[in-house]
C-alpha cells in the first residue's frame, strides 16, 4: 500500500530527471546551451505538454534554492575587500542601467494603454534581470571572474537590493492602500537589522563552527552545515523583506576569508547545479500556452518591444562606461530578459490590486517567453561578425593579500598549491587569458596582466606585501619584476623561479631573496633513484642527495659575485675556476660521508 501511494511521486522525480537527461545533451550537441534544454524539456512535460505536471509552481518555489546556492557560491569568490571595491559598479553601473530601463519600458507600457501605475509595475518586474540565467552563461564561458563578468554581476546585485523599495512601491501605489500598513522606515528597519544579525554570526560564529565540525572529520555534517547555512542566511533576509539569494551573497561574502571556503563550495556544487537545472525545467512548465493563445498579439508584440527596448538601453549605458561595441551588444543581448524576481513583484501586485488577474497573466507569460527566447538570441548573436580582437586589457585587480605571484604555469601553480593548504591566499597574476579563465573553474582566483608592468603590480599590493613569488619562465620580464620590487619595497622576500645557472646568478644581482631552480630538485630526485638502482640502500641515496643540494646552493653565492652578465659562460675564467673547485670539493665530502669520516660542507 504505501509503494502504490508513492508510486507516482517517484514517477514524477524519474519524468523530471529523464526530460532533463534527455534534452540538456541533445540541445548541448545541436549546439543550443544546456538552458533552452531545459525550458523546452519542462514545455514538453509540463501541464501545457504531455500534462505530467499540473503544479510548476511549486517546483519553481523550490527550485528557485538553485538561484540562492548559486548566489552563495559568488560570494564566496567576492571577499568583502573586493566587493568594496565594485560598490562604484554596483550602485553607479547598476542603478544608470536600472533607473534609464524602468523609464523607458514604463512609456512602452503606457504606449500599450494601460496605465501609468500597471505600466510602471510591469516594467520595474522586466528590468529585473534573470540572475539564473545569466549567471549560468557566464559561469559555462569562464567568464564570472573577468572584467565584463564584474560588470554584469555587479548589476545584478543591484537588481536584488530593489526587491525591497519596489515592494514598497508597490503597496504604495495599492488603492488598498492604508494608514495601518507597515510603515516605511519600519520595513527597512527591520531589513537592517536582520542585515546585521547576519553579519554579526557571519563575523564571530560560522568560522568557530566549521572548525569545530571539522575537528570531528564527519562529511556528511559538513554538508549539512553548509546547506544551514545558505538557507538559514537565505531565510533571514527572507523575513527582513530582503530576497533569499542576496542573504546567500552575503553568507559567501562572509566566508569567502576562511579557510574552509573550498571545502563549502565543492559540499554545495551539486545542489546548486540539480536545482538551477530544476528552476529551468519549472520555468519551461510555466509557460501558459493557454494564455499566450488568447493573447498572442499583445505577448509576442510585448515580449518583443520590452527586449528590444531593454536591450538598446543596456547598450547605450554600457558604451557611456567605456565598454567596447562588442561587449556591449554581448551584455545587451544576454541581459534583455525579464527575470525571476518579476513573478514576486507580479504576484505582490496582484494581491494588492495594482494589476488585475489579465495582466499578471500575461506579464508572466512575456517574462517566460523573454527568458526562453534569450539563449536563442545569444546563438544568434554568436554567428554575427566581430570586430578584429584589440589587445586585452589587464584586468581590474580588486583584491590584496599577503602574497603575491607573478606567473601561474606549471611552476607557479605547485607553488599556490602549497600555499594555499597552508592557509595562506594569494593575488596572482598571469598573461595567459585563457589560462587565467580555466583556472576560475577549479576556484582559484587569478587575473590577466603583465606582471612586469609596475603600475600593475602596485595595484595588487606589492607595497604591502610580504612576499613576493615570480614564477615567470621570461627571464628578462622575470629580472625586471625583481628590480622593480626590491625598489619598491625594500622589506619585501622575493622567492623567484630561475631557468638556469646564469638566470639564478642575474636574479641574484637583481635583488632575489630565493632563487629556485626550476629543474633542479627534480634532477637531484633523478639522482638519487638512479642511486638506488646501482645498489645504494635508499637512506644513504638520500644522505648523498640532501649533501650535494646544499653544498650546490652554498656555491652559488660565490659563483654569482663573480659573474659577469656581459662575458660568455664558459670565458670567465675566474667563474670556471670557482666551479670546478666546488665540484672537487663536493665529491670530496660526499666520499667522506660515505666511508663514515667526518664530512667538512664548506667550500
Amino acid at each position: 500500500m504505501a509503494a502504490a501511494q508513492h508510486g507516482p511521486d517517484i514517477v514524477h522525480i524519474v519524468a523530471l530527471l529523464a526530460s532533463a537527461v534527455i534534452a540538456v545533451p541533445l540541445f548541448k550537441r545541436l549546439g543550443l546551451g544546456s538552458v533552452l534544454g531545459y525550458l523546452a524539456a519542462g514545455l514538453v512535460i509540463g501541464p501545457y505538454g504531455f500534462g505530467w505536471f499540473n503544479d510548476p509552481q511549486t517546483i519553481l518555489h523550490v527550485a528557485e534554492l538553485g538561484v540562492v546556492i548559486f548566489l552563495f557560491v559568488i560570494g564566496l569568490e567576492m571577499n568583502p575587500t573586493h566587493l568594496w571595491h565594485l560598490r562604484k559598479q554596483i550602485f553607479g553601473l547598476g542603478s544608470m542601467q536600472v533607473v534609464a530601463a524602468a523609464i523607458l519600458l514604463t512609456f512602452v507600457g503606457i504606449l500599450f494603454g494601460v496605465s501609468w501605475q500597471v505600466a510602471f509595475v510591469s516594467a520595474s518586474g522586466f528590468v529585473l534581470t534573470s540572475t539564473a540565467i545569466v549567471m549560468s552563461v557566464l559561469g559555462e564561458r569562464n567568464e564570472l571572474s573577468t572584467s565584463h563578468g564584474q560588470k554584469i554581476v555587479s548589476i545584478l546585485l543591484f537588481e536584488d537590493l530593489l526587491i525591497v523599495p519596489l515592494l514598497a512601491v508597490v503597496a504604495f501605489l495599492s488603492p488598498q492602500h492604508t494608514e495601518s500598513s507597515t510603515p516605511l522606515w519600519q520595513s527597512i528597519g527591520i531589513a537592517l537589522l536582520c542585515l546585521g544579525v547576519l553579519v554579526a554570526v557571519g563575523l564571530w560564529l560560522l568560522n568557530p563552527l566549521f572548525r569545530l565540525l571539522a575537528r570531528y572529520k564527519a562529511r556528511e555534517v559538513m554538508t549539512a552545515a553548509a546547506l544551514m547555512v545558505v538557507l538559514g542566511a537565505g531565510l533571514l533576509m527572507e523575513i527582513g523583506g530582503l530576497s533569499m539569494a542576496m542573504g546567500a551573497f552575503l553568507a559567501g561574502v562572509l566566508l569567502s576569508e576562511s579557510n574552509f571556503r573550498h571545502q563549502l563550495e565543492a559540499d554545495v556544487e551539486p545542489f546548486r547545479g540539480l536545482l538551477l537545472g530544476l528552476f529551468f525545467l519549472a520555468v519551461g512548465m510555466s509557460l501558459d500556452l493557454k494564455v499566450v493563445a488568447a493573447n498572442w498579439g499583445i505577448i509576442l508584440s510585448g515580449v518583443l518591444a520590452l527586449m528590444a527596448v531593454k536591450a538598446v538601453c543596456i547598450y547605450i549605458i554600457a558604451r557611456i562606461a567605456r565598454s567596447t561595441h562588442d561587449e556591449a551588444l554581448e551584455r545587451a543581448v544576454l541581459m534583455a530578459q525579464g527575470g525571476e524576481f518579476a513573478f514576486v513583484l507580479f504576484a505582490a501586485a496582484l494581491s494588492q490590486g495594482v494589476i488585475d488577474a489579465t495582466v499578471n497573466a500575461n506579464m508572466t507569460a512575456i517574462v517566460v517567453l523573454s527568458m526562453v527566447l534569450t539563449p536563442l538570441f545569444m546563438i544568434l548573436h554568436g554567428k554575427l561578425p566581430k570586430t578584429a580582437p584589440a589587445q586585452r586589457d589587464a584586468d581590474t585587480i580588486n583584491e590584496q593579500h599577503t602574497v603575491l605571484q607573478a606567473g601561474f604555469g606549471r611552476f607557479g601553480q605547485i607553488v599556490n598549491g602549497v600555499l594555499t593548504a597552508a592557509g595562506y591566499r594569494s593575488t596572482i597574476i598571469d598573461l595567459d587569458a585563457q589560462l587565467v579563465s580555466g583556472m576560475d573553474k577549479y576556484g582559484i582566483k587569478s587575473y590577466y596582466g603583465d606582471a612586469s608592468r609596475p603600475e600593475l603590480l602596485l595595484t595588487a599590493g606589492l607595497e604591502k606585501a610580504s612576499v613576493l613569488v615570480v614564477a615567470i619562465d621570461d627571464r628578462e620580464r622575470a629580472l625586471q619584476i625583481v628590480r622593480f620590487a626590491r625598489e619598491a619595497n625594500p622589506n619585501i622576500k622575493i622567492v623567484a623561479r630561475a631557468y638556469d645557472r646564469r638566470h639564478t646568478f642575474d636574479l641574484f644581482k637583481a635583488g632575489a631573496d630565493e632563487i629556485i631552480r626550476e629543474t633542479f630538485d627534480s634532477a637531484v630526485r633523478g639522482g638519487k633513484r638512479a642511486l638506488e638502482y646501482l645498489g645504494m640502500e635508499h637512506e644513504t641515496a638520500e644522505k648523498v642527495g640532501n649533501l650535494y643540494y646544499r653544498m650546490d646552493r652554498n656555491g652559488m653565492g660565490k659563483m654569482a659575485v663573480l659573474y659577469e652578465p656581459s662575458d660568455d659562460m664558459f670565458s670567465n675564467h675566474a667563474m670556471i675556476e670557482e666551479g670546478r673547485r666546488q665540484d672537487q670539493r663536493t665529491a670530496e665530502a660526499v666520499q667522506a660521508m660515505l666511508n663514515g669520516e667526518e664530512v667538512d660542507e664548506s667550500l
